[in-house]
């Protein structure tokens, strides 16, 4: 193990905002390469932070020593390494939502890693096979550490994507935050029992209504990863020419407008977005779902119209994901519902106490260390369709660790053949979603609405 320096945390928090250094590659789900970069200190924080009129926030948490955690930049195929080092009191760890690691990367506790102490820290190493927009975050006390702050982008570089003359990075989340600007409970539990506890105030990167200057006339590249806990958004441009290009990593099969797209927390969306000539126009990026629609941030053109067509905006190039063998697929099913049952049981990585929620009648909070059973034992290889019905009156975003499926069809609505790793099943909804297992190991398969995680609505793959 390498000595841990004050200079050497210091290098890795000035490299925090920095390009992943990328070297040689070593497979599909390779940890190490022969050799070995730097890695990004990723040091978990408590600080003051101003998220609204008033006094500043007490307790936020980040990775660093101010500001939102930095947007992390790796490239397709390179090693990447980080260390956490965790500077807060409570135990924590890493999962990278989206990007398909080994699974002794994953940062689940109980199932695959140790918690991360106080004062104690942990090396994270892999080669990201997937090009796009990813987010990391903890998987230990997940509703208080996200809720206080602990969610940062990932940026996936493909040297092959098309070029635009700008990008912009959004985090979009909410905060529980009192008149006084300080935290309230995370939670109610009539409403976790419901569709969530909602939070009081909205930003992007940490801010109410950011905006953000990009060339006239030019394309801009806008990615934006929900990291809520809670809120399902509805997405609209205003002010431009704009088209959906990529969801949750992937390219989408065919491009649309987001004329009020439904995205659920984990999910992430990426936009490519034709400036207005004039200078000084102004686009918006806007939730129009439910009663409170919301600008979460806006765009100004700057400087001479650049002229560009979004029609000529060469395509994304496809990840390297195994197509799924319906004819051959074994089907897995998957209910979700409400439960009255087995409350869970209180553990150190945050259980709530409570149990309303269940995947095939068995609710789990997925933090305790004695597990269920699997939902499936997997064979390495072999292609699956899951089998998903909502038998609740809720949506709810489904995320799969470790391995990306096709969205094949749907009971209530036409779906295109989108990858992805998290599905928005909406209520009454039955959908197929399928994959080949190929990643080994135990894989979590949970709702990213942390209430409903939490209080039962979490499963695992096994795959051998």
């Amino acid at each position: 193990m390498s000595v841990f320096t004050r200079r050497r945390l210091l290098q890795g928090a000035a490299a925090a905002g920095a390009a992943g250094i990328g070297l040689s590659t070593a497979g599909k789900f390779a940890g190490w390469a022969a050799a070995k970069p730097e890695p990004l200190i990723l040091k978990t924080a408590g600080i003051a932070a101003q998220l609204m009129a008033g006094a500043p926030t007490k307790n936020v948490l980040t990775y660093g020593e101010a500001g939102p955690p930095p947007v992390i930049r790796m490239k397709k195929g390179k090693p990447f390494a980080a260390r956490l080092v965790n500077g807060i009191d409570d135990p924590t760890t890493i999962h990278w939502h989206g990007i398909r690691v080994p699974n002794k990367m994953d940062g689940v506790p109980f199932m695959i890693q140790p918690y991360v102490y106080q004062g104690d820290h942990f090396d994270y190493a892999f080669a990201p096979p997937d090009a796009g927009t990813f987010w990391y975050h903890p998987h230990c006390n997940t509703l208080e550490q996200m809720g206080h702050g602990l969610t940062g982008v990932i940026v996936v570089e493909n040297p092959n994507d098309p070029a635009f003359d700008a990008e912009v990075a959004l985090n979009l989340r909410d905060w529980r935050l009192g008149d006084d600007g300080q935290f309230i409970a995370q939670f109610r539990p009539r409403d976790a029992a419901r569709s969530g506890t909602y939070g009081t105030v909205r930003t992007a990167n940490w801010l109410d209504q950011p905006q953000y200057d990009a060339p006239a006339g030019g394309l801009v590249r806008l990615r934006a990863a929900i990291t809520d806990v809670t809120r399902i958004y509805g997405f609209r441009v205003d002010g431009a020419e704009a088209a959906v290009i990529a969801l949750d990593g992937n390219p989408v099969p065919q491009r649309f407008a987001p004329d009020a797209l439904q995205l659920g927390p984990g999910q992430r969306l990426e936009l490519a977005i034709r400036m207005p000539d004039d200078e000084g126009a102004i686009v918006s990026l806007r939730d129009v779902r439910g009663t409170k629609p919301k600008v979460l941030a806006t765009l100004r053109a700057v400087g001479q119209s650049l002229k560009r067509d979004l029609r000529d905006l060469g395509p994304l190039e496809s990840n390297p994901v195994a197509e799924v063998d319906v004819a051959a697929a074994r089907r897995i099913p998957l209910a979700l519902s409400a439960t009255a049952e087995n409350v869970a049981a209180d553990s150190i990585c945050g259980s709530l106490g409570y149990s309303f929620w269940a995947i095939n009648k068995v609710p789990w909070p997925g933090d305790t260390p004695d597990p269920t059973a699997p939902l499936a034992e997997l064979k390495l290889g072999q292609s699956y369709i899951i089998d998903m019905e909502n038998l609740t009156p809720h949506a709810h975003p489904i995320h799969l660790h470790g391995m990306s499926f096709k969205v094949l069809s749907s009971s209530t609505r036409a779906v295109q053949p989108l990858i992805s790793d998290t599905y928005l099943i909406q209520p009454d909804e039955k959908v197929q979603l399928g994959f080949v297992a190929d990643n080994p190991g135990d894989w979590l398969l949970h709702c990213h609405i942390i209430e409903h995680q939490k209080t039962g609505m979490t499963s695992y793959l096994r795959v051998a």
